[in-house]
């Protein structure tokens, strides 16, 4: 009989015993930061903590936040707490907005993070029999990296052809039998418009049956769409370059989001006072990694906006479930007033038919308010039939209905919009 859990004895583990054991991870990893690199060590003195203060888990309160900004201020290796000749790998961030945020591993690091891999490709349903597509980009970006470790540990085939190079890839699915793609979701959409343009049936061409899908957010619509589509079952990753990359979050077969505590002590704060929120509110996502040598991120501040829960799932886990992100702080839009996340645009396109995943949401400053609208492309069906000021209307409305605010929508011809293999641009200024 096949296993169910790929750790049946953590990820099945009763909530007390699981917080038992982050206590002592934590009160490990905050002595060992403190012990083996001096600003973690004057940030702790500033803030007059010592190891022996962490008593409790809620004693975690005590000790200052970590930001990006402080790891680009520490760049490249000023936060590393090992010797640089321990450090087998390093990964980074983008570093579009400043210095890229590195991420070093040493090689228990990366046994670690292909564990956590394993074990959230195995609740998604991927098994040693899988062909694995992975076309998330290769390079400095941990996202690949994590799939690729965690799909070899289960022993599934994987194709290592990366992002990009759109026709390749559909051969690829084809002629190697792929059974699960890996990727961003909008790549996936992107993927079978190509297809379909040289006369593949996404539905009946090939033998995909799992989606992997994580790097942007995306809506419960757009999901739907991307299963329509595809004839698959999408699951979610969630995880930061600070943190370990892919791995930190993943779903089950219930879709609930998991968090492997065991490695990564999640808090939920209130985003403006920075205080503690209790499971099942609102605020912004903290993580601590409890188990990682060359760079602990110790209360490292995510922006993303979420909840978590404690309680037991359906599936037989009992880690904690974490909520969809509904966007990052930093995402975050007043318009007249009113707080608007892109997530909640894309969850009303999505529930329009004649309506494609291919949009963007552009803000413009007129004074001192900020202007929203929407551009999005209609199907090739849909703008045929003609009469598309009947649509942007049923799409105002359905915005309307979820944010109490009239947002312009235009229809624009299909394949208008530029096409991304990674993360999908959402939202443009003008």
């Amino acid at each position: 009989m096949e296993r169910k859990f790929w750790d049946e004895k953590i990820e099945t583990m009763p909530v007390e015993e699981l917080k038992k054991l982050q206590l002592k991870r934590l009160k490990h990893i905050v002595r060992y930061v403190y012990e083996n690199n001096r600003f973690y060590h004057e940030k702790l003195k500033n803030a007059n903590v010592k190891p022996d203060d962490i008593k409790t888990l809620g004693d975690i309160e005590k000790i200052p936040f970590l930001t990006k900004q402080d790891l680009r201020e520490y760049y490249p290796f000023g936060l590393v707490c090992t010797q640089l000749d321990e450090i087998v790998e390093v990964h980074a961030s983008s570093g579009t907005t400043g210095k890229p945020v590195v991420g070093p591993y040493t090689r228990n690091d990366l046994e670690v993070w292909a564990e956590v891999m394993a074990r959230s490709l195995w609740a998604n349903g991927l098994r040693k029999n899988d062909i694995m597509q992975n076309s998330y980009g290769y390079g400095l970006f941990t996202g690949a990296h994590g799939f690729e470790k965690g799909a070899q540990k289960i022993g599934a085939m994987v194709i290592t052809i990366s992002s990009g190079n759109t026709k390749r890839q559909i051969d690829m699915m084809k002629d190697f039998g792929t059974t699960a793609l890996a990727c961003t979701p909008s790549y996936s959409l992107y993927i079978a418009e190509v297809a379909k343009e040289n006369g593949l049936d996404p539905l009946e061409d090939f033998n995909l049956r799992l989606g992997l899908f994580g790097a942007e957010a995306w809506s419960d619509e757009m999901r739907e769409t991307i299963e329509k589509t595809w004839g698959i079952v999408a699951h979610e990753h969630y995880g930061l370059t600070e943190i370990i990359g892919p791995g930190v979050v993943s779903e089950c077969s219930e879709k609930k989001l998991h968090i492997n505590a065991d490695h990564f002590l999640p808090e939920i704060i209130d985003p403006k006072t920075g205080e503690q929120l209790e499971p099942g509110e609102e605020g912004e996502l903290v993580f601590t990694t409890l188990t990682k040598e060359a760079f602990p991120a110790i209360r490292f501040r995510t922006r993303d906006i979420a909840a978590y829960y404690e309680e037991p799932c359906d599936c037989g886990r009992t880690l904690p479930i974490q909520s969809r992100i509904k966007g990052r702080s930093d995402d975050m839009m007043k318009v007249k007033g009113v707080i608007v996340f892109p997530s909640q645009i894309e969850a009303a396109l999505m529930k329009v038919e004649g309506v494609s995943g291919y949009y963007q949401l552009v803000k413009e400053k007129k004074g001192p308010m900020v202007a929203l609208s929407v551009e999005i492309e209609s199907t090739e069906e849909r703008y045929k039939e003609g009469n598309l000021n009947e649509l942007e209307k049923k799409i105002e409305e359905e915005i309307y209905s979820i944010l109490n605010l009239h947002i312009p929508v235009k229809i624009l011809p299909p394949r208008t919009l530029p096409r991304s293999t990674g993360k999908a641009k959402r939202v443009i200024e003008r």
